[in-house]
């Protein structure tokens, strides 16, 4: 025989007992017979239903056994009031506090909020002594009667408590400041970074001769290891630390909510913290180039990368690292393929040493401090970057290897900080800023592809292509090659600084290895091929055609001299 299902509203609900009066053992003091509920006490059948009737109107898609997470039951709460039954046409269930006076069972004078409660308690139901009448008494949490309708609360106050979420927020326009500022910093010391490896990775005898490798390898590991890492920035998200309470201990047990948040969620909070953004995006990304790589698959392809050999220095005679030999162009596809699986295979291989190494040193990573971060280091980088950007620009001017420089090697011919390190650093701030900003404003607008990595990577390697042709062709109306020892060195500047900061291996590695498997192969595949496209189409119409002339001014790593 099928059971019929009754459902809650149909069932009888009795009615109330008359009012009595609360009887307790301990006196009432003045003050607590002020907030004094008193009146006639439901049932516990009638209160029950009445309670989930309430919450069934307030939550319309919330089953009935749910129930509001602040009303808490406290073992330390004030004397408990009583709520009476107070029945009507609109609403015969309706629950309230009964304020007394000859108007307490008029039902027409009273006002919404004396029908309502603003906070429900929890109910703890005890038995009286008068006649063995179940008296209902409502002992309310700390803060449940001061707490506005749960109907209208947000998500995040459902939390626990917590002693500690993290510092309080500084105002934004300090924090974006600081951010710009620790990008500018981070930019100018990246793109010496990188200089530095390609000048030191070019030797004879080297196994790879595209330098700029090793700097994208070593800027996806570091990348890796911030990204993976949970300890050094944790203060921001996490309570503090007890006395006597070791990191190991402490993040062992993971007492806290804040202690239990994924990568995802850490990573979100990260990127809020200025000095985050300004390793992860200023120094990782410009140590990194992308431009660069796309640059040398183009010279794999047309035989025309820098090989390292052993020169005798001769000041007469100037000797360039280019190939000439001839080859087949089944080598040439072959150079091009080598660049390529040696760039992606060695900066992925970076990356994911670098979070086992951040996984590695777990026991031993320190807490930077907030205070000290925020009282300390941020007024500090804040300075020093606009100084550092400033110097490089006044030593651009005036070069220390100049003809009456503490540095001159004579004449002007002879100059050589502008071209290889002076105009990088002038130049890198403002690719370190447009990437960044780009990729904050596109990224969010296709989540399965990082759009605006893409377009960046896509954006540098188009000017950089660009500006590799006009260094080795005649421009101006003198015809002059890179136009001129000050052209030259501008040109290649911009290629070093503003190209190799605008564009990144880092993020586009740490993107790919974010991602689900098609989405990763697709984002690779597209950066790669788009680029080739670019450098084939830009950098191959000039050197096909018109051909390339040797530039005037000393590019750093390919006219290196190595005696």
């Amino acid at each position: 025989m099928a059971r019929q299902s009754i459902e809650m509203d149909d069932w009888p609900i009795p009615s109330p007992p008359e009012a009595k009066p609360l009887v307790t053992d301990t006196p009432v003091q003045p003050r607590q017979q002020e907030n004094r509920w008193s009146g006639s006490v439901p049932s516990r059948r009638s209160s029950y239903y009445a309670d989930q009737r309430h919450e069934r109107r307030s939550r319309p898609n919330s089953g009935a056994s749910q129930r509001d997470p602040f009303l808490s039951r406290h073992t330390k709460a004030p004397p408990v009031p009583l709520l009476r039954h107070v029945p009507s046409a609109d609403d015969p269930y309706a629950l309230g506090p009964v304020n007394g006076g000859p108007d307490a069972g008029d039902f027409s004078k009273r006002s919404i909020d004396d029908v309502v409660p603003t906070a429900l308690p929890t109910f703890d139901h005890r038995m009286s002594r008068q006649g063995g009448v179940d008296d209902l008494q409502a002992m309310p949490s700390e803060g449940s009667l001061s707490q506005p309708p749960y109907t209208s609360r947000k998500p995040e106050e459902y939390l626990p408590k917590q002693d500690h979420q993290g510092p309080p927020p500084q105002s934004r326009w300090w924090d974006e400041f600081c951010t710009v500022s620790y990008l500018v910093f981070f930019a100018i010391w990246g793109t010496l970074a990188r200089l530095g490896v390609q000048w030191i990775a070019f030797y004879p005898g080297a196994p790879i001769v595209t330098p700029v490798i090793w700097a994208n390898m070593a800027g996806s590991f570091v990348l890796g290891f911030l990204a993976e890492d949970k300890y050094l920035f944790s203060r921001y998200w996490s309570a503090p630390r007890m006395a006597g309470e070791t990191t190991h201990e402490r993040w062992s047990k993971k007492s806290t909510d804040f202690d239990k948040l994924t990568k995802a969620e850490t990573g979100k909070i990260k990127k809020t913290i200025p000095l985050y953004v300004g390793i992860a995006s200023g120094f990782c990304g410009s140590f990194t180039s992308f431009s660069s790589f796309a640059r040398d698959m183009f010279g794999a392809l047309a035989n025309n990368l820098p090989i390292p050999t052993n020169h005798v220095y001769d000041s007469t005679t100037r000797v360039t690292n280019t190939s000439n030999a001839s080859r087949n162009a089944g080598y040439s596809f072959n150079a091009l393929f080598a660049v390529i699986i040696s760039t992606l295979a060695l900066s992925l291989g970076g990356l994911i040493v670098g979070a086992h190494t951040a996984q590695l040193l777990e026991p031993w990573t320190p807490r930077l401090s907030t205070r000290v971060i925020r009282r300390f280091v941020d007024p500090v980088i804040v300075s020093l970057a606009w100084v550092c950007w400033l110097g490089a620009v006044l030593l651009a001017i005036f070069p220390p290897d100049r003809p009456s420089g503490p540095s001159s090697r004579g004449d002007w011919s002879n100059e050589t900080w502008r071209g290889t390190v002076l105009f990088a650093i002038v130049f890198a701030p403002l690719g370190c800023l447009l990437r960044h900003y780009t990729s904050v404003r596109i990224n969010p607008l296709v989540p399965s592809f990082p759009l605006g990595t893409f377009a960046v990577n896509m954006f540098g390697t188009a000017i950089e292509g660009m500006l590799y042709d006009f260094q080795q062709v005649g421009i101006g109306s003198f015809g002059l090659v890179g136009g001129g020892l000050v052209g030259c060195q501008v040109l290649q500047g911009m290629q070093d600084g503003f190209c190799g900061c605008l564009t990144t291996v880092s993020t586009l590695v740490a993107e790919i290895s974010g991602m689900r498997k098609k989405h990763g192969y697709v984002c690779a595949l597209s950066s790669i091929v788009g680029a080739l496209c670019l450098v084939i189409v830009i950098m191959g119409s000039v050197r096909w055609t018109v051909g390339w002339q040797p530039a005037v001014c000393y590019r750093g790593y390919p006219d290196k001299y190595v005696t």
